[in-house]
């Protein structure tokens, strides 16, 4: 009864098809699961803009009373802030607009230009600078606060901060070597077109 087996391959079919679309709508659908993290990063951007101001504050307070070392350690700490900030933005924007959605607001003159156009590789490398930044602040803050102190962690610091620098090395060589091989093979992928 080839007709019997013609209409279950086809039912079967079907199905498959179906559940494949269910399957994919449903992952595809997964990606708003994100959304509430990156709402919670607006309050963790509350928290270090909290910090900043009261850093700030502080700072001002103490204008006439302190020593220029402690100013300019103050000041690294503000600029630590800042580099934080950046950092939890760039994660925002980028992370949304890559995985969950395009952020329509976002258009027009306010709009950041790299916006839209940093990938999650581009991501990689823009938060590895950060760390590098955050990190080499700490490191310039603790030698600063006490120069002589031999503070006893300094070498596991100095080492974590090689590794941030070393790891930033690596994505960045990695991503050269496939932005090269990405483009070697659209050249292949032309030349074949025109032959």
């Amino acid at each position: 009864m080839p007709e019997d087996d013609d209409k279950q391959e086809s039912l079967a079919t079907r199905f498959g098809a179906n559940l494949e679309n269910v399957l994919e709508t449903t992952l595809f659908g997964a990606r708003w699961l994100l959304a509430p993290l990156y709402l919670g990063l607006i309050v963790s951007l509350l928290v270090v803009v909290y910090r900043f101001f009261e850093v700030l504050a502080h700072m001002v307070s103490q204008l006439g009373d302190t020593e220029i070392r402690h100013t300019t350690i103050t000041v690294l700490e503000t600029l630590d802030i800042t580099l934080l900030g950046n950092l939890i933005l760039l994660v925002m924007f980028v992370g949304y607009e890559n995985f969950v959605s395009h952020i329509d607001p976002a258009q027009g003159a306010d709009r950041p230009h790299w916006l839209g156009r940093v990938n999650f590789s581009g991501l990689k490398l823009k938060m590895i600078a950060s760390l590098v930044a955050i990190s080499v602040i700490e490191l310039l803050k603790d030698f600063l606060a006490d120069p002589g102190s031999g503070y006893p962690y300094e070498g596991w610091r100095i080492g974590l901060h090689m590794t941030f620098v070393a790891s930033g090395l690596i994505f960045a060589i990695t991503d050269w070597i496939a932005a090269k091989a990405e483009e070697a093979e659209y050249v292949t992928e032309k030349e074949t077109e025109a032959a």
